[in-house]
């Protein structure tokens, strides 16, 4: 028998899969505080609607728009736009990169 713990620890393992790193460069860093937008690198097969689903259930934060490009070296970059009620730098903050 499948325990609701277990369920949910699958379901975090699966959105983790999604969003592999946040990516942290000079116009990274300048989206975060003019933009209210973060960069992760994320699977190359996730969708925008996969990425943003997994980005609101991991920090609960509503997201207002997901933008990717897939970059020469074959990651996926995506750009998440957070809604202005959140701060993408609150954000940075808990994961340590600003």
């Amino acid at each position: 028998m499948v325990k609701s713990t277990d369920v949910k620890f699958m379901e975090n393992i699966r959105l983790a899969n999604i969003l592999l790193y946040p990516l942290m460069t000079e116009k990274a860093v300048n989206l975060i505080e003019s933009h209210n937008t973060l960069t992760f690198v994320v699977n190359i097969k996730a969708s925008k609607n996969d990425i943003k689903k997994a980005f609101e259930k991991l920090f609960n934060v509503k997201v207002f728009k997901v933008r990717t490009a897939v970059m020469p070296d074959g990651r996926k970059k995506a750009y998440i736009v957070l809604s202005p009620e959140y701060k993408a730098s609150d954000i940075a903050v808990r994961l340590g990169i600003l």
